[in-house]
Parts: structure tokens; sequence; C-alpha cells
């Protein structure tokens, strides 16, 4: 099993005038490797966030985790308290969709600059808020692969205002999983059931995983973490990137 030594820290993704602060994890070896988006939770590029884009590079990646409230709350990251939450929520309903996406192609654009990325194989995770994110934005060319964990709101609305993200599953480009907890009250399953017919009319390469679990039950630092849900989604988003990026 893969575990590489790894070189990390703070970049700066240019968007226009822009500059994106974003945690950037690598093996210490010169590669080229495939790529890895990860989208933060609401909860800023926080420790959480910071490990999972360790664990994708310790497996072979280039990873990299943008933060999506540049705009308006630099350096943010917080914890999980119900203070906290509401915060993390106050900024969410900041972001729009275009800003979200554009974000994403100077992320791209970024990594298809580094010599030690394989530019053709690019992927994204999100959790949360980026697990919205990461649907939202599988629709863009370079996206091979997408794992979206229980991002609230996919059937129902797009950050911004507008039709439903839902409404862009025929656009999207690559192989995508989806990760809910049939206890997750913000995301009732009859949600995940539309999420899923939306993929299976599109025709879109998907798999949809539902676990007896709460919403963030993939973060070990939250009360709702599922440790054997934890380790069954991440066995599958190993299995998805080492089948469409390697």
């Amino acid at each position: 099993m893969p575990n590489l030594s790894l070189s990390t820290g703070w970049v700066k993704v240019a968007n226009g005038d822009l500059q994106i602060d974003a945690y950037l994890a690598q093996p210490e070896t010169s590669g080229p490797w495939p790529a890895v988006i990860v989208f933060q939770e609401i909860f800023g590029v926080n420790h959480h966030i910071r490990d999972v884009a360790e664990r994708i590079a310790r497996e072979g990646y280039v990873a990299i985790a943008p933060a999506i409230y540049q705009r308006f709350a630099p350096g943010f990251e917080t914890g999980y308290t119900p203070a906290d939450i509401d915060l993390g929520r106050r900024y969410k309903d900041q972001t729009t969709a275009a800003e979200l996406v554009s974000d994403t192609q100077a992320t791209i654009a970024y990594l298809q600059g580094l010599p030690q990325v394989k530019s053709a194989a690019i992927a994204t995770i999100g959790f949360c808020f980026g697990g919205h994110v990461s649907y939202l934005v599988a629709t863009l060319p370079e996206i091979k692969a997408t794992a979206a964990f229980y991002g609230a709101g996919i059937a129902t609305m797009t950050p911004g205002g507008g039709a439903a993200t839902i409404n862009c599953t025929p656009n999207i480009a690559g192989t995508l999983y989806a990760f809910f907890g049939e206890q997750d009250a913000s995301i009732p399953l009859g949600q995940v059931d539309q999420i899923e017919a939306a993929l299976t009319a599109a025709q879109i390469p998907h798999r949809v995983f539902r676990y007896p679990a709460d919403h963030g039950f993939f973060c070990d630092q939250r009360g709702s973490y599922q440790a054997e849900a934890a380790q069954a989604a991440w066995a599958e988003v190993k299995r998805l990137f080492k089948a469409t990026l390697e």
C-alpha cells in the first residue's frame, strides 16, 4: 500500500486579480502524478481538509485544497461548534456557482502548470458544501473523476441562486461517485434517489453509496464520525481514482 513521503505547504492560485490560498500536498518524488482538488466543508481549509489532502498525496497524487471563501473570508478556518456552523453557513451563502467554477478552473490551470502533475489526469473530492461544489464542477472537461461526499442541496438549489445543481447532471464529463449517510437530516433520502436517477438518466458513469451514518461521517474530528462508513468510503475513493486517473 502506498505511503509516500510528502512535501506540503501553502501556495497562491491566481484567478485574475484574486490570489486564492491553497494547501498543496505532494509526494516528494518527482512523478509526474495525477492531481486531485479537495473541496472544503463550510469550515474552511482546516486541519481535517489538510489531512485529507495529505492522505490523498500519500497514495501517489498531487492534492490541492483551494480556499473557496477567499473573496470575503481570507484565511478562514474553524472547528465544529454551533457558532462555527452558523458562521460557515453565512460564508457559504455568499458564494456563487460562477465564482466557484471560475476558481476551480484557476486551480486546474495551476495544477497543469506544475511539472510534477499529469495534466490530463485530474479529479475532485469534496465534503459537505464541498461535496456540492464537486458535483457542480464535474461538468468541466478536465475533471475525470468526482468523489462527492454528502453535498446538501444538489437537488434543490445552486450557490448564488438559479436552477438546482442537479440540472447540470447531463453535462458531467467523467465518472462520479456520491456518498451519503442514511441518517443525514440535511439530505433526505428522497433527494439521494433523485440524484441517482438523474445520473442514470444521463448515462453518467457513477455509483451512489448510502451508509448507516449521519452528515459528516467521514470527518474523524466530528461527533458524527462513523469509522466503518468512513473506511468503506475511502476504499471506494481509492478505487475510483486508480481506475480513472492512473
